[in-house]
């Protein structure tokens, strides 16, 4: 029997327990706050926000939306006018510290009433200061993930990370990439247990993957200088979320609620007009490091 959308829609509302369970054991004293939600057009969600001593500012959305698509929708996916059916998990995670890295991840499902369904989603790490023996490790815990499944996986989707997780009027990354799927179907001859299996692996990775990040650097010291980089970095972070994210841009779009979908912007950010960092220093060597196709893999670090 197929696996349907109810099976896949309870599933991602379990990975949201879980996941939250596990950032609330990893921070240690914040805990998650519920609203629960519905949408005009048709279904709902659960946004859950944290604020903690080591998250400055999280959220691990659920949600599973459906209704008519809209002719921009419809334009944008390129695909027929019909009803739709989406369901994920979403997180994003800004850090008190500025030596501890942004994180986020997406798990989705996507169907229409024609028949067309597909997975997307990805994981990928945003720090304020590269550190490439941590990049290495992050990119290691999704090859992983990636190879229980299929041995083109990390580097096709790590490439597409790299593509999409880029400022282009900045051309910088976002931070160091992950990894980057969508439209996963059965069109390859792979089935849709087997692509399910493999979005239950990427969502799976994803708090064992944090904590080792948080860990490393969670004892840092730090100041005034690197608290002002962070809020030039979440900055940057803004405007790629605003200006280049499909998946903003569908939320909004279908009309989801913008707090949710809004949810992913940090705290406090700024901008500062044409002020490069200092020759040499820390801030430097991060933005030399914000380009594609580093292979943080076969780095020596």
């Amino acid at each position: 029997m197929e696996i349907n959308k109810t099976e896949i829609t309870e599933w991602f509302k379990t990975l949201q327990d879980q996941i939250c369970a596990g950032l609330e054991d990893l921070d240690g004293t914040g805990k998650f706050q519920q609203d629960l939600w519905e949408r005009e057009g048709g279904g709902g969600g659960r946004t859950r926000v944290i604020k903690g001593e080591i998250i400055e500012k999280g959220g691990v959305n659920f949600s599973a939306v459906h209704g008519p698509i809209s002719k921009q929708m419809a334009a944008t996916l390129k695909l027929e006018e019909g009803s739709f059916y989406a369901t994920g998990v979403s997180i994003v995670l800004h850090p008190k510290s500025p030596m501890v890295p942004i994180i986020h991840m997406n798990v989705r499902y996507f169907e229409m009433s024609t028949g067309v369904w597909w997975f997307g989603g990805g994981i990928d790490l945003t720090p304020h200061y590269v550190v490439p023996a941590d990049a290495q490790i992050f990119h290691q815990h999704l090859k992983n993930a990636c190879d229980q499944h299929h041995p083109t996986y990390y580097p096709e989707f790590k490439k597409w990370a790299d593509d999409y997780f880029f400022i282009k009027h900045r051309n910088e990354t976002r931070g160091i990439g992950g990894i980057f799927f969508d439209h996963l179907t059965d069109k390859t001859g792979i089935s849709k247990a087997e692509r399910f299996a493999f979005v239950k692996s990427v969502g799976e990775a994803f708090v064992p993957a944090y904590r080792e990040m948080v860990q490393r650097n969670i004892s840092k010291s730090y100041g005034e200088k690197e608290k002002n980089w962070q809020a030039l970095r979440r900055g940057r972070y803004v405007e790629f979320n605003l200006v280049w994210d499909r998946g903003t841009k569908f939320g909004l779009d279908s009309n989801g609620r913008t707090e949710s979908i809004l949810m992913s912007l940090p705290p406090v950010a700024n901008w500062v007009y044409n002020t490069p960092p200092e020759a040499g220093s820390e801030e430097e060597k991060t933005l030399n490091f914000l380009r594609k196709d580093i292979d943080w893999l076969a780095m020596t670090v």
